[in-house]
């Protein structure tokens, strides 16, 4: 089969089933992109020229809308080209957020596209205005509204959808859910897996030196930001240092700003947090090591006595997911984006989001409970086992691609009949990539409500 994917940072969220289908030897996958330095062997990567975007001149509201028309346009061009040199895909996949695959059903109209679908912006009911701190302004709710113009658009393309989660498809209205369909992102259950010799190793990590008798508070974020928790988290530190003097704090993350806003004023809300709690901290034991090498990130959710994720109600980050994989001691802030992976006293604690006190307290009765720690972290992983394996999301990935085009991709054909013979039918899976083969049950259904 020939695949088309399109997604402005190669791979975003198709790393998994590309590297599968490349796998097989038998699928021709081109990928249409901004520039960047990421490779894949086997894929034929076309990038695209990033136009220019967030025009002042252009009003607020109607500046997304703007700068996904104008990358629609440059893919269109660069599609085009493939198109001339007699390239036509079995099926189109990509991510509708930057409104990259709008145009292209006007080169293929009989391909099937299948377009990702994360989340459907509201002003009341979710993410904006969930802060105190940070209150909604009535004002810019238009704004936040016509966020969801690409959206509206990507939905009446005749194409299907799919999202991740059974809370982001929620966030769609009742007449979108039944287009989307409900596909759990699957880990690498190989690569993320728990290491009991971790707690028993020096582990040094942004300058910090941590030893086994150290007890070792884990936070992790793309970039370290209020949508994120992260001022939740810097307030629960001096509650924290203060109980025990054997805790070691690693928050890794950048200091730019993925979601939502910069302080006030300008600067990093790093710099903004410590001018209000750094007084109250002991900087020894904490350390901000920036975005770090993946075997790093690993090593250090390996070696965590509790790992604390925060989150408004938004996209659930694939490092929750991993850190379950692993068997992470997870402190998981109350938002349906968590809850739906995280059962409090099962699989590990749910607190707060917005509440450092009970936060720290929730992290310092963890560290004391052995017990409840060793279940926690053998849940986890069995959770991770059963929801999260790999070759189960491989495998409805190719099945709903199955039902879109007719041919499942992980599925040999049948070899053609030998003259004077009938042969059984030789059909098999291929090998998933990576993970391994488990009998868990997946989600399979198309989904047409939510949590």
């Amino acid at each position: 089969m020939k695949f088309l994917f399109v997604h402005q940072n190669y791979p975003g969220q198709f790393l998994h089933i590309v590297r599968h289908l490349v796998a097989s030897g038998r699928h021709e996958v081109v990928f249409i992109t901004e520039p960047n330095a990421n490779e894949i062997p086997g894929v034929r990567k076309v990038p695209y020229q990033r136009p220019p975007l967030d025009i002042a001149e252009t009003h607020i509201a109607a500046r997304e809308l703007d700068n996904g028309v104008k990358r629609a346009e440059a893919v269109f061009k660069t599609a085009f080209g493939l198109r001339h040199l007699g390239y036509t895909p079995d099926i189109i996949i990509g991510h509708h957020g930057w409104g990259e695959m709008l145009n292209l059903r006007d080169l293929w109209p009989n391909a099937p596209m299948l377009g990702y679908f994360e989340f459907y912006y509201q002003h009341d009911s979710a993410d904006v205005g969930f802060d105190p701190e940070f209150p909604a302004e009535p004002l810019d709710f238009p704004r936040i509204r016509a966020k969801n113009a690409i959206n509206h658009i990507a939905l009446n393309l005749g194409g299907a959808g799919q999202c991740p989660t059974a809370w982001q498809l929620s966030t769609y209205p009742d007449w979108a859910q039944p287009k989307i369909d409900l596909l759990w992102e699957g880990v690498d259950l190989e690569l993320c897996r728990p290491d009991p010799a971790a707690h028993k190793k020096t582990l040094k990590i942004g300058g910090m030196t941590i030893r086994p008798t150290d007890k070792l508070v884990t936070y992790v974020s793309r970039d370290l930001e209020p949508y994120r928790g992260f001022h939740t988290m810097m307030r629960t530190l001096p509650e924290l240092m203060r109980a025990r003097k054997d805790i070691k704090v690693v928050m890794i993350g950048g200091d730019g700003v993925s979601y939502g806003s910069g302080p006030a004023g300008g600067g990093t809300w790093r710099d903004r947090m410590l001018a209000e709690v750094g007084q109250d901290i002991d900087m020894d034991r904490v350390v901000f090591p920036g975005r770090v090498a993946y075997s790093t990130y690993l090593a250090a959710l390996r070696r965590s006595d509790a790992h604390v994720y925060l989150t408004y109600p938004f996209v659930a980050s694939w490092s929750l997911r991993e850190a379950l994989a692993i068997g992470c001691a997870v402190v998981g802030g109350d938002t349906q984006a968590v809850r739906e992976f995280v059962t409090h006293g099962d699989n590990g604690l749910i607190t707060p989001t917005l509440d450092p006190l009970t936060l720290a307290r929730t992290v310092l009765g963890l560290l004391e409970d052995k017990n409840l720690t060793g279940k926690l972290r053998e849940n986890a992983r069995s959770y991770a086992m059963r929801r999260l394996a790999m070759a189960d999301y491989l495998d409805s990935y190719c099945q709903l691609i199955g039902r879109l085009t007719g041919e499942n991709p992980s599925v040999e054909p049948v070899p053609a009949p030998i003259a004077g013979r009938t042969p059984k039918p030789a059909i098999r899976r291929s090998k998933p990539l990576t993970g391994p083969t488990l009998t868990a049950p997946t989600v399979r259904r198309r989904v047409a409500a939510g949590p």
